[in-house]
């Protein structure tokens, strides 16, 4: 298991937030998947952050979050994509996915609805006065509507 995926939900966004800010103010690599920085934190504190790729629960960061505990934090995550580019490179890849996946499903959505309601139009203006207030009467008996719902009766009725 990976760095990202050790991470919670919430540490490997806010990480990447960190990343994108620019908020690692140094950074080495010590070993051959291994890392030390130095990374600002939300209160303006900076932390001591090592990674260990490899062993991803030898990581460590002096932040409240991850301090004494072994989680993954959002400095660790900001500290590895900026160790490591292609990480963050692939990261703004699934985001850039995810986000096109949404669009599509959003404009499927919207013209299912659009087509929805050009059928419903086009039948509604295909009934007849009564047919119309008979299918009215038959939506608001199926719904269970009564006569104490004052959303569809008014005093004078």
């Amino acid at each position: 298991m990976g760095l990202k995926e050790a991470a919670s939900a919430a540490s490997l966004w806010r990480g990447w937030d960190y990343y994108k800010e620019s908020k690692v103010l140094k950074w080495e690599q010590t070993g051959e998947n291994t890392y030390d920085g130095l990374v600002k934190g939300s209160e303006g504190n900076s932390y001591t952050v090592h990674i260990d790729a490899a062993h991803v629960r030898s990581s460590k960061c002096s932040c409240p979050f991850a301090d004494g505990r072994r989680v993954v934090c959002k400095h660790m995550i900001a500290l590895f994509f900026t160790a490591v580019p292609e990480e963050a490179e692939a990261f703004q890849k699934e985001i850039d996915e995810w986000e096109a996946e949404e669009d599509r499903r959003e404009a499927e959505e919207e013209e299912r609805r659009r087509l929805l309601l050009e059928r419903i139009t086009d039948y509604v203006n295909s009934l007849t006065e009564k047919e119309i207030r008979e299918k009215l009467i038959e939506i608001m008996f199926t719904n269970e509507v009564d006569d104490d719902d004052d959303e569809y009766w008014d005093d004078d009725y």
